[in-house]
């Protein structure tokens, strides 16, 4: 079963985040287990984000999770954000295209 999870954060320091966020992509290339993410900025409330990622397991998003490179760079994100997370953990009962 696919599973998707939703973070939302807040803050006003996006481009240092996006700098963590390369760099975590070049050393987990070959073997996070991500799907598909998406980024997306609120736009009615400014500074305000929130990655949804595509994964599809629960376990592999667990794999993924359980990387050092993934548990350094929330660490890292977390003291960028201008307050905590909020984490959604989904799985999918349904898909449509179109």
């Amino acid at each position: 079963m696919k599973f998707i999870q939703i973070l939302e954060f807040q803050t006003s320091r996006m481009d240092e985040m996006d700098e963590l966020e390369a760099k975590w992509r070049a050393a987990t290339a070959g073997r996070r287990t991500t799907v598909r993410d998406l980024k997306t900025q609120d736009r009615d409330r400014p500074g305000t984000y929130m990655v949804i990622v595509e994964f599809d397991s629960y376990e592999d998003a667990m794999k993924n999770n359980a990387l050092s490179e993934t548990q350094e760079m929330a660490e890292a994100m977390a003291e960028l954000a201008d307050g905590p997370a909020t984490f959604r953990n989904l799985d999918v009962l349904e898909e449509h295209s179109g």
